[in-house]
C-alpha cells in the first residue's frame, strides 16, 4: 500500500435507505476487501463471465456509474470507491438502472491496478472529479501524477481510453502536464462527454463558478 493516499476514508454510518440497499444488494455486487487476498481471486468469478473491463476510480454515490454501466451491458464495470455510504447509494442506483454488469470494491485504486489487474486488461478507465486536494501542502496526495499515469498506460489495452474530469483549474493543468508527458498516451482536453450524467457534485461546482474540464487520452 502507498504511504501517501489520494483519499481519506470518511464516516461509514448508513442512512436507513443506504442500509436497506446494502442489505439487498451487497452480497451480489460488492467484492469484499478480504476477497482480493485469496490465492484463487479472479474478477471473472465475481462478474460471472469473461468480458471487456471498464474501471471507474472514485464512483462516489453512483449517479454517473449506474447509468453508464447500464448502457454498456457487454462490458464488466468495476467501480472502486472507498466511501462505504457512497457504495450503498450506488447499489440502489444500480438496481434501479438494471446495471447487472456492475461490481464495487473499496480497495485502494492504485494498488488494485498494480496488483490485481494485468497489463492490457482495461478497455476504458474513468476518473471523474477525483479529490483535488486543493491546499498546496496536500497536492502530493493527488491521484493523477506521473507514476500513476505510467501505471495506467500499461493497464489499458492498445487503443484503450482514459476519461477524466475535474472542476479545479490547477488540477486540470496538472493532469494535462502529466498525461502529455507520458509517451504511451495521447490526447488532451475535449468537449464534455455527453454520455456522462451531470451529477449533484458537478452542479455544485458549476454553481460556484468553477469550469468543468474533460480530458480524454488513448493508449498508443
Amino acid at each position: 500500500m502507498r504511504e501517501v493516499l489520494s483519499y481519506s476514508r470518511r464516516g461509514a454510518r448508513f442512512t436507513p435507505n443506504q442500509a436497506a440497499a446494502w442489505a439487498a444488494h451487497q452480497e451480489k455486487w460488492v467484492i469484499p476487501d478480504e476477497a482480493v487476498d485469496r490465492p484463487d481471486f479472479a474478477w471473472a468469478s465475481w462478474f460471472g463471465r469473461e468480458a471487456p473491463l471498464i474501471v471507474e476510480i472514485g464512483s462516489g454515490v453512483g449517479e454517473a456509474t449506474a447509468v453508464l454501466a447500464a448502457a454498456r451491458p457487454s462490458y464488466d464495470v468495476l467501480a472502486l470507491e472507498v466511501w462505504r455510504p457512497g457504495v450503498a447509494d450506488t447499489l440502489w442506483r444500480a438496481a434501479e438502472a438494471g446495471a447487472e454488469n456492475l461490481r464495487l470494491c473499496s480497495v485502494d485504486a492504485a494498488w488494485t491496478l498494480q496488483h490485481l489487474l494485468g497489463e492490457a486488461s482495461i478497455s476504458e478507465l474513468w476518473t471523474f472529479f477525483p479529490d483535488p486536494w486543493h491546499k498546496k501542502k496536500h497536492r502530493k496526495r493527488r491521484l493523477v501524477d506521473a507514476d500513476f499515469a505510467r501505471l495506467v498506460s500499461t493497464r489499458l489495452v492498445p487503443g484503450g481510453t482514459w476519461r477524466l474530469a475535474t472542476d479545479w483549474a490547477d488540477y486540470a493543468d496538472q493532469m494535462r502536464e502529466v498525461l502529455d508527458a507520458e509517451p504511451a498516451l495521447e490526447g488532451g482536453v475535449v468537449e464534455r462527454w455527453s454520455e456522462r450524467p451531470v451529477t449533484k457534485f458537478e452542479r455544485k461546482g458549476l454553481e460556484v463558478g468553477r469550469d468543468i474540464t474533460d480530458l480524454r487520452y488513448v493508449r498508443r
